[in-house]
């Protein structure tokens, strides 16, 4: 199954991401996996979740094929609207959220880690918004919680990676270890929260959730209107086609300068 939950000690429940090659999730699993987080978290026998990836990253952001290939807007709406759902669905989980994350975490990925409230990445974990090359927008907000804001900006504009060993530095990022030992270095946060009365964790991650001074929700949708416009001007396309038929980014040009 491409998103599973389990019970994997008293108290502690991941969910695990399978998507290969690359964990690019199309529209359907981002709504699938916030529904799987929401769940786990109402759960009264739950007192944290795991979010986790198999594969050779955690996640590669949405499945741009699947919205090349598909005609109109109905792809591109019901992306946007997964993302939002999956990465509020982290911020709103009853319970913390650990997010483990393992090599790539790219695009919507970083709204899943920026939402998340601890952090744990294994020693060869990367963290970027190729938006810009990909004739989108969104993230921002999210990257904003993870580094510096004019960090975020260089980032940003750049479409370049930050390390997990920088977001260690930056204190985003609680922990970074070799991959073979990234499980167990988010099981063993989770096991300190989950030693905790539930009843007064949970009230703790409603409460930090209301002195939070940017309301990530109506931000990432505000960003996401940019993103519309581009996709109504033609722009996004250019991007997204040029990626799909090379894989790398559209070559900058004069047009519309």
């Amino acid at each position: 199954m491409p998103i599973t939950t389990s019970t994997v000690e008293p108290g502690i429940v991941t969910v695990t991401v399978d998507f290969p090659p690359v964990n690019a999730l199309p529209s359907a699993a981002w709504f699938e996996l916030g529904d799987a987080i929401i769940a786990a978290g109402q759960r009264l026998d739950t007192h944290v979740v795991i979010l986790r990836a198999e594969g050779r990253g955690f996640n590669a952001g949405v499945d741009i094929k699947e919205m090349q290939a598909t005609e109109g807007y109905d792809a591109l709406i019901a992306a946007n609207r997964g993302c939002a759902a999956a990465f509020a669905a982290v911020y709103d989980c009853a319970v913390p959220v650990i997010v483990a994350v393992n090599g790539f975490c790219v695009g919507g990925g970083i709204g899943l880690v920026g939402n998340a409230d601890v952090i744990v990445a294994s020693d060869d974990a990367v963290f970027g918004l190729p938006e810009v090359d990909r004739g989108a927008l969104g993230a921002a907000t999210h990257l904003a919680r993870l580094v510096p804001q004019h960090t975020m900006r260089t980032l940003y504009f750049t479409a370049q990676n930050v390390t997990a060993q920088q977001l260690l530095h930056f204190g985003s990022v609680q922990r970074v270890v070799p991959r073979d030992q990234l499980d167990e270095a988010a099981l063993e946060i989770a096991r300190k929260i989950s030693a905790k009365d539930t009843r007064v964790i949970r009230a703790a991650k409603e409460a930090i959730n209301g002195i939070d001074p940017v309301d990530v929700k109506t931000s990432y949708r505000l960003e996401q209107g940019y993103t519309f416009e581009l996709n109504l001007a033609g722009v996004a396309d250019e991007h997204r086609d040029a990626f799909v038929e090379t894989g790398k980014p559209k070559s900058a040009t004069t047009k519309g300068a």
